[in-house]
């Protein structure tokens, strides 16, 4: 299994947009360092969060790094060019030597599309026809299209064209049947994020992709599938708790306020940690086992930890992704190692 982290970069009390990314930085280099396989970076367009072009935050950690795969978190590709989404990721594969992806959403928030100039209305429709485009960009140098929400393309050619061939693009949902039939449909892998409640209620997610994927003609075997959530490490389980529930806590209230939401209790945060909950919050031993636990639920091929939450003090966010990186995902790999070897070994009982 790939191990990776993802954040939002966000901003708040005492960490301004020019520190925020420099720590952002940071943070990449130090999962480098420590053997992660995957760093993700969300995009958004509000004051509360520092990046809103991740190919350009990811370019600047390409040139601090050697080994981890940069990926958006999402792209919000309903209210961008695809043209544009492929050269600047293009670019990026260029300069890591082939370690760029691209997570494309319809993202969680709408201030993007009023920003650019396109109408709600049109949500879905937009998703569909931009990510048609952007499969094209990357299947071809030379492109013919039409579409309803961007002008033509004739034979143009689009570079620069990147390493990986094809470049990775990757769908993210966060719980929509439709979504993942669309998907499995068009043979992208698919990140699954999982934010609250029970993991094993998303369950029938990964099955209808699997299912829908088959039925489409392609291998599900061959399709990766990423579970993405709210994780913490610390040496203990009660400071685990104690260092993120508050930054954890005051994000969460904040957007809740917008949305209509209650506000966030301690208990509710601790349920949220015990066994089946969502929050992958405690020791090293505590995250590992809960891996593991969604690994029996959806088999999948990569988990990617949200550890920046909030206005999280950056020495906080440091140590945590040197836990993950240095206790949590290589004892994840053994078992999972142990497992398969296990599994092939045992004699048929037909």
């Amino acid at each position: 299994m790939e191990l990776g982290l993802y954040t939002f970069a966000d901003v708040g009390p005492g960490v301004d947009p020019a520190g925020r990314l420099r720590n952002l930085v940071e943070e990449i280099e130090l999962a480098d360092q420590v053997g992660l396989d995957v760093f993700g970076v969300g995009e958004h367009h509000r004051p509360d969060y520092a990046v809103s072009s991740p190919a350009v935050a990811l370019a600047a950690a390409a040139e601090r790094t050697k080994n981890i795969r940069l990926s958006s978190a999402v792209t919000v590709l309903s209210s961008d060019d695809p043209v544009r989404v492929f050269q600047d990721f293009a670019t990026l594969d260029l300069l890591s030597g082939g370690r760029a992806e691209i997570m494309a959403g319809r993202g969680s928030f709408i201030e993007s599309f009023p920003l650019f100039g396109y109408d709600l209305g049109d949500y879905d429709e937009l998703f569909a026809e931009k990510l048609e485009l952007l499969l094209k960009l990357r299947e071809s140098e030379r492109v013919t299209w039409s579409g309803r929400h961007r002008a033509p393309l004739e034979d143009v050619g689009v570079y620069p064209r990147p390493v990986q061939d094809p470049l990775p693009v990757w769908i993210a949902v966060g719980g929509t049947p439709q979504s993942v039939v669309r998907a499995a449909f068009l043979g992208l892998p698919l990140a699954i994020a999982i934010i609250g409640g029970q993991p094993e209620n998303f369950a029938p997610l990964a099955d209808l992709y699997r299912k829908a994927a088959s039925e489409a003609g392609h291998d599900p075997g061959r399709l990766p599938i990423s579970i993405n959530s709210h994780a913490y490490v610390a040496e203990t389980s009660q400071r685990a708790g104690d260092e993120y529930f508050p930054t954890y806590a005051a994000m969460m209230n904040r957007i809740g306020r917008e949305r209509g939401w209650g506000p966030m209790r301690r208990g509710q945060f601790e349920a949220g940690r015990s066994p089946r909950g969502a929050l992958l919050v405690g020791s090293p031993e505590e995250v590992v086992e809960k891996i593991l636990y969604e690994h029996e639920l959806f088999g999948h091929e990569r988990f990617m930890a949200q550890i920046s939450v909030g206005a999280l003090p950056h020495d906080k966010a440091m140590r945590a992704i040197e836990l993950f990186g240095a206790e949590v995902a290589p004892a994840v790999r053994r078992e999972l190692e142990r497992r398969r070897s296990t599994s092939v070994q045992e004699p048929s009982t037909v």
